[in-house]
């Protein structure tokens, strides 16, 4: 949407680039968030890594994050901020940091994936430890810029490390997700995490809130008097209940 709006001519692309200076001195803030969303113009390498999203990216939340929703935002946006952190570095910096997220992306499942066969055009068969090294190369025979594939290495690297390689070394696992990510994916409702800290919100997403109606007409929530009422009258002994075909013990969905 971003490159269609481009094309279009609705935006002029220096206003969503990072500049440190303009976010310092002016406090345009939102470049900090709005550079990573423009990848480029309509090119094979755009499309290129629109695949990498769709492909990678989907199979890295439907399998390594599967039920880990918070997991995989913290992902992202921690490699945002490594990102950021980098372009603060003259050499490294970029106007746009769309591409070395979606390359910390290829580079992430790389490792998740080692032994996964992947073909390049049908021409190329490896595993998918050495897909960050293929594309690389490929963007060298392209003649792309090898600089976004280099931040994307590195931010997915000194993840991958915090949350595997160290731990799996004898240290302590200290990279969690921060308890904001968990109450905004609780807040939205999307996805799900397991042993998440928060309560996820059942009426998030929810544009009208009112009582259903039985399609007999009677109201299929009662009020905290008919609830008073009927718990009441579920309490009373047996032989005051008449017309029920089976008396038995109730029990609450707890259990108790």
């Amino acid at each position: 949407m971003t490159t269609a709006a481009y094309y279009l001519q609705l935006y002029d692309p220096r206003i969503i680039a990072l500049s440190y200076g303009l976010v310092i001195q002016k406090f345009q803030v939102w470049r900090l968030i709005t550079n990573f969303f423009f990848l480029g113009p309509f090119s094979f390498t755009f499309a290129f890594r629109l695949i990498i999203i769709a492909k990678y990216g989907v199979s890295l939340e439907r399998g390594t994050f599967d039920k880990r929703t918070a997991d995989y935002v913290w992902m992202l946006m921690f490699g945002a901020l490594s990102l950021l952190v980098m372009a603060a570095v003259p050499l490294l910096w970029s106007p746009f940091l769309g591409g070395s997220l979606v390359f910390m992306i290829v580079y992430v499942w790389g490792r998740e994936f080692p032994n996964a066969r992947i073909n390049i055009y049908g021409l190329v068969s490896l595993k998918g430890f050495y897909l960050p090294l293929a594309m690389l190369v490929l963007d060298l025979l392209f003649g792309n810029p090898l600089m976004p594939d280099i931040r994307g290495i590195i931010a997915g690297h000194l993840y991958y490390f915090l949350t595997v390689l160290y731990p799996l070394s004898g240290g302590k696992y200290i990279f969690k997700t921060p308890l904001l990510v968990h109450k905004l994916v609780a807040y939205w409702s999307e996805g799900t995490q397991i042993n998440a800290p928060v309560q996820r919100d059942p009426f998030a997403g929810v544009a009208f809130r009112g009582r259903s109606y039985r399609l007999n007409g009677t109201q299929n929530r009662a009020s905290p008097a008919e609830q008073q009422e009927t718990s009441t009258a579920s309490q009373t002994p047996n032989n005051q209940t008449e017309g029920a075909a089976f008396r038995g013990r109730s029990y609450r969905l707890s259990g108790n």
